[in-house]
C-alpha cells in the first residue's frame, strides 16, 4: 500500500497533509499497546519485554493533547471565535460511533468478553466516566483511557477561553495540575500501603492508575507544546531546531521512569513520579518527529499511516479479538507463545480493526468531513483556490 493509497482511505486527510512522524507514534503507540494487552492473556514475548506496552497509552495522550490542543488553540491565535459546537459534534462523530457499537458488543454479547464481569455499569460507560472507582481484570476496562480524555476535552475548550489573554496565568495553571498532581499521587500512594511493604497494586489502580485527576501530566504536555506553537512560533521553532539533542534524553526519561517501577514491590517513589517522567520524555519524541531537522517528518514508513488510520478502533476492539485468538489456540493445542500465535494475534487485532475502521468510523468521519467541515485561516483558503486555479489551467495547456 502506497503513502498516497494510505491517506486517502482516512477522510481527516483528504485536504490536509499528514505527518509522517506523527503516523509512526501513533503507530508505535497501538502496537506496544496491543503487545501488553495480548501478554496479559498468555501471548507473552521473550524476556517479559511486553511488560513495558501500558506506556502506548502515555503516547496517546500526549499525541491527543497536542493535535486536539492546536485545533481548539489555532482559531484563538488567529484572534477568531473559538467554536464549541463545530468541536463537540466533530468530538461526537469522531469518538462515538465505533464506541458505541463495541460497547453493545459487550453488553448484548457477554460470551465474546476477555473476561466474565463487566468492569463498570452500562450507566458509567454511556456517561465517560468509567475510569472512576476501576479495577483491572475486568471486561472493557481498557475503556478508561477513553474516559480520561472525554472528561479533558469537555472542560479544555472552557479552561483555555478562561486563558485566553491571561499569559501568566495561561503559564501557571498547567504548571499547577503537573505539580498537583504529583503531590495527590504521593499523598494517596501513603494513603494505600500494602502488606507485603510499598503500595497496594489494588489501591494504585482505583486511585492513582485510571482516575482522570492524577493521569493529567501527559495531556497537559501536548496541549502546552500545541500552545507554544501557536502563540509563542520563534519559541516553536527554536525547540525544533533542537530536536537532534532531544530524542536521547527523551528516551533516557522514559526508560529512567520504567526503571522506577522495576522493583519487587511498588514504591512511593514509583507511583509519584513514573506518570510525569514518561510523560515528559514522550512530549520530547513529539518534538523530534515533527522537527524538520530529523528524518521523521519528511520520510513516511510504510504501512505506518494506515496502522495510525485504524488505531482507534484496534484500541477498541483488541481485547475481544486476543480473547478470541486465545479460545482457538487453546482449541488447537497451539502454545500461546510459539511464533504463530504471537504473530496470528497480532494480525488478527489489525484485521478486525480495519473492518471496525472501515464499516463504522470512516463512514461517520466522511459525515463529520461533509456536514461540520475544519475551520481553516484565509491564507489556507486563499492558497487552495491559487491551487485549483493552477491546476485548471495545467489541464486546458495539456487539451
Amino acid at each position: 500500500m502506497t503513502h498516497r493509497s494510505e491517506t486517502a482511505i482516512d477522510p481527516r486527510f483528504s485536504d490536509r497533509e499528514r505527518q509522517p512522524g506523527l503516523d509512526l507514534l501513533r503507530a508505535l503507540a497501538i502496537i506496544v499497546v496491543v503487545i501488553y494487552h495480548a501478554a496479559l492473556f498468555g501471548f507473552k514475548l521473550p524476556g517479559r519485554v511486553d511488560r513495558f506496552g501500558w506506556i502506548g497509552v502515555d503516547l496517546f495522550f500526549v499525541l491527543s493533547g497536542y493535535l486536539i490542543g492546536g485545533q481548539l488553540l489555532a482559531p484563538l491565535a488567529r484572534d477568531q471565535r473559538m467554536n464549541l459546537g463545530r468541536f463537540f459534534a466533530r468530538r461526537a462523530l469522531r469518538i462515538m460511533p465505533a464506541y458505541f457499537v463495541v460497547l453493545a458488543i459487550y453488553f448484548l454479547l457477554p460470551s465474546s468478553r476477555e473476561y466474565s464481569e463487566m468492569s463498570q455499569p452500562l450507566w458509567k460507560f454511556l456517561l465517560s466516566i468509567q475510569n472512576i472507582a476501576l479495577h483491572g481484570g475486568t471486561a472493557f476496562s481498557h475503556a478508561w483511557s477513553l474516559a480520561v480524555e472525554d472528561q479533558f476535552y469537555l472542560a479544555l475548550p472552557f479552561l483555555l477561553l478562561f486563558l485566553y489573554r491571561r499569559p501568566r496565568t495561561a503559564i501557571i495553571i498547567p504548571c499547577l495540575l503537573v505539580v498537583g498532581g504529583i503531590a495527590l499521587r504521593t499523598f494517596l500512594a501513603a494513603q494505600n500501603p500494602s502488606v507485603d511493604g510499598g503500595v497496594s497494586f489494588r489501591g494504585f489502580q482505583a486511585w492513582i492508575y485510571y482516575p482522570t485527576w492524577t493521569r493529567l501530566d501527559p495531556l497537559v504536555f501536548g496541549v502546552a507544546l500545541a500552545a507554544i506553537e501557536k502563540f509563542r512560533p520563534q519559541w516553536w521553532q527554536r525547540l525544533t531546531s533542537y530536536a537532534i539533542w532531544l530524542w536521547l534524553p527523551a528516551l533516557a526519561l522514559i526508560a529512567y521512569g520504567l526503571w522506577l517501577g522495576e522493583g519487587d514491590y511498588l514504591t512511593v517513589t514509583a507511583c509519584t513520579w513514573q506518570f510525569p517522567l514518561i510523560a515528559l520524555g514522550m512530549a520530547a519524541l513529539l518534538i523530534c518527529a515533527i522537527s524538520p531537522r530529523l528524518v521523521f517528518r519528511r520520510v513516511a514508513i510504510p504501512g505506518a499511516a494506515f496502522i495510525a488510520s485504524i488505531a482507534y478502533s484496534a484500541y477498541l476492539i483488541q481485547k475481544l479479538v486476543i480473547r478470541f485468538v486465545e479460545q482457538f489456540c487453546a482449541s488447537h493445542n497451539i502454545v500461546l507463545t510459539s511464533a504463530p500465535a504471537l504473530i496470528c494475534v497480532e494480525l488478527c487485532v489489525y484485521a478486525a480493526a480495519t473492518i471496525l475502521f472501515f464499516t463504522v468510523e470512516r463512514p461517520f468521519l466522511q459525515l463529520r468531513h461533509r456536514i461540520t467541515p475544519r475551520s481553516r485561516p484565509p491564507l489556507y483558503k486563499l492558497k487552495r483556490q491559487v491551487e485549483s486555479g493552477m491546476e485548471r489551467t495545467g489541464k486546458r495547456h495539456r487539451r
